[in-house]
């Protein structure tokens, strides 16, 4: 019986890939890198220190990750508070009015820095809606690793039996899945070249998981 909803929040709630992306190439041209656009897309879903030290890495650069990452928040924080590209997706809000009215516990588990979530739950008013929010960023593993989702179910008080994911990324389906959870694939237009044939039911509007519609899925 589905007693709790895990939502990402990034392309599942909000829009925020158009400014995370704009942070992103900012901060690569900051540091003269070329990051092409496959490479960039296997990024989605992950927290940004892990990014980071894939940079690092492959681009055998000579500053620290932790460096990387302080200056793309940075440049997002100011797209933050200057771009207007930033809106709630189509039908998320009135989707979690809904299990929200019908009883369902909501956790919000991103992979986004808390005080990225913060930013978005008090510009948006969400917080009233979640019993909890967890981020990926204060975790040791990131997505595609079932941890983030393991201590959402535990945050929301139920097994993972009783609960439902919807992500957007390769990477969080992966993680929701490894996690026992059942996952609903939402093809976010905002989230290219993302493989969703490991969820459980893939969607293109929140109409079709409304709380009326979940009964036919879970009883």
């Amino acid at each position: 019986m589905l007693k709790a909803v895990l939502f990402d929040m990034d392309g599942v709630i909000v829009d925020t890939e158009p400014l995370h992306r704009k942070a992103y190439f900012k901060m690569f041209g900051d540091y003269n890198i070329e990051v092409n656009n496959e490479m960039y897309d296997s990024f989605t879903g992950q927290a940004t220190l892990p990014i980071c030290r894939t940079l690092c890495g492959h681009f055998k650069l000579s500053d620290t990750p932790e460096n990387l990452v302080a200056l793309k928040r940075k440049h997002f924080k100011y797209l933050f508070e200057n771009d207007s590209d930033l809106t709630l997706l189509d039908g998320v809000k009135e989707l979690i009015e809904d299990y929200h009215r019908n009883g369902l516990t909501l956790v919000l588990a991103s992979s986004a820095s808390m005080p990225n979530i913060e930013r978005i739950f008090d510009r948006f008013d969400l917080n009233k809606y979640f019993k909890a929010k967890i981020s990926g960023a204060d975790l040791k593993a990131s997505k595609p690793h079932p941890e983030i989702f393991i201590k959402a179910a535990e945050l929301a008080g139920e097994h993972p039996d009783n609960c439902m994911v919807i992500e957007d990324s390769t990477n969080g389906i992966a993680a929701a899945k490894a996690a026992n959870i059942y996952c609903v694939g939402f093809k976010s237009p905002h989230s290219v070249n993302q493989d969703y044939s490991k969820a459980d039911k893939v969607i293109g509007s929140f109409k079709e998981i409304s709380y009326s519609n979940l009964k036919n899925i879970f009883i």
